[in-house]
């Protein structure tokens, strides 16, 4: 490859391109359920860019390309909610997808004051189950999605960092 993947906080700049990725890495979400109106791929523009100002966003580089992202938020229960996690097809199971998460709960912690994390992940996407579980989420309900598919909820305590590789 000649070229290492960094992770940095995302600047407004990156808004199009995370969009961009976001919308083809979640393919494959929407084939597994057969629903291509999941919230990752109706998004617009414009809210990615809402939420690049706002809340706690990340991008995987690989040069000046974004290959990866991932968003949190502190909620009201004081609980960081982070979604969006993807990485470019090409370069999954590199454990750029960990990297990501580690770098938001930190922030999200650190910088926000969050005490817990709390993300979701269809119930038939063993991958992402996999890695959620790996770096020390564990279940905690279930929910539906506004676009009816159903999504397990994760959770783990900030600072209750697992294995991430």
């Amino acid at each position: 490859m000649g070229m290492s993947v960094t992770i940095s906080a995302a600047t407004e700049p990156d808004a199009e391109q995370i969009f961009r990725l976001q919308y083809l890495c979640f393919q494959s979400e929407a084939a597994l359920y057969g629903n291509y109106r999941i919230d990752p791929l109706v998004q617009t523009l414009d809210s990615v860019r809402a939420e690049v100002a706002s809340d706690c966003v990340f991008v995987a580089r690989l040069g000046d390309e974004v290959v990866g992202s991932v968003r949190g938020r502190v909620t009201e229960d004081g609980a960081a909610s982070i979604g969006k996690l993807c990485v470019h097809p090409r370069l999954q199971g590199h454990g750029i997808g960990a990297r990501l998460l580690r770098a938001a709960e930190s922030a999200l912690s650190e910088e926000r004051g969050a005490t817990r994390f709390r993300l979701h992940t269809g119930h038939r996407s063993e991958g992402n189950l996999r890695l959620y579980r790996r770096v020390g989420y564990e279940a905690v309900g279930t929910v539906e999605g506004a676009d009816g598919v159903r999504m397990i909820v994760l959770e783990k305590q900030a600072g209750a960092y697992a294995a991430t590789a």
